[in-house]
């Protein structure tokens, strides 16, 4: 049943007052919806630090045990794509907050491409994200795949600076990449999973669900996409940056 059938049907009325159709029978007020979806959005966005603050710390204890294989392992990556992939998703919380604006201000086709764009700016990190998982394949660098200390154990002609590490170090550069994979793979579930739901706001959007004051959803969408910015805003330097000219 949508939020307007609960708000009109008799059995969900509230009794001696009128509200709008977004309201849900079970809040007295507008401000109290707001409250509450608010502060339970807030709760998940911090189990959500919590799950990825333990992949952070794994990385940085592995980090410290296994060092040399972890430099080595980051000089594999590339700076430039991760960079652009750090403007694009820069721009999209940008984008995300005039989409919020948008809809506080209750301007529909702002609002839709706002939102629009802000799902295109998505696309195309993970299209590179994927061009860089398939770069990886090709390099035999994905553990438990087609993993190959090849690249560790001899000297890289791209690198020529980088010493040849032994070999059980080499291997630990597995290590590396399987936290390289488990953090980035998730960090693209969760932009894959807001795409989605932006797919959705765009077309209620297109209706005028947003922008009649109803815009609890929207800003709530909004924190989670800033949440997926801030996260990649860690990853990219520790994953990337850090150690990277030794």
């Amino acid at each position: 049943m949508d939020s307007h059938a609960i708000a009109t049907h008799p059995e969900h009325a509230h009794a001696g007052h009128d509200h709008p159709p977004f309201l849900r029978h079970h809040f007295e007020s507008v401000e109290q919806q707001r409250e509450a979806t608010s502060f339970g959005m807030w709760l998940f966005l911090l189990t959500e630090f919590m799950f990825f603050g333990g992949m952070f710390v794994a990385y940085l204890v592995y980090r410290t045990w296994y060092y040399p294989a972890f430099v080595a392992g980051s000089h594999q990556l590339s700076v430039l794509l991760g960079s652009i992939n750090t403007v694009i998703l820069i721009c999209s919380s940008l984008t995300m907050s005039l989409a919020v604006y948008a809809a506080q201000k209750g301007r529909k086709a702002a609002l839709v491409r706002w939102l629009s764009i802000t799902l295109l700016l998505g696309l195309v990190f993970l299209g590179i994200k994927a061009s860089e998982y398939r770069e990886k394949w090709e390099q035999h660098h994905v553990p438990g795949l087609n993993f190959s200390v090849s690249d560790f154990v001899h000297v890289n002609p791209a690198y020529p600076g980088q010493p040849a590490l032994p070999l059980d170090m080499a291997e630990k550069t597995q290590v590396y990449f399987s936290l390289y994979f488990a953090m980035t793979g998730m960090h693209a579930l969760h932009m894959i999973i807001g795409i989605c739901v932006l797919a959705g706001l765009i077309f209620r959007a297109r209706a005028g669900a947003y922008t009649s004051g109803h815009t609890n959803t929207v800003e709530n969408f909004g924190l989670y996409w800033h949440f997926i910015d801030i996260v990649w805003n860690f990853l990219f330097p520790l994953l990337y940056l850090i150690s990277r000219h030794q």
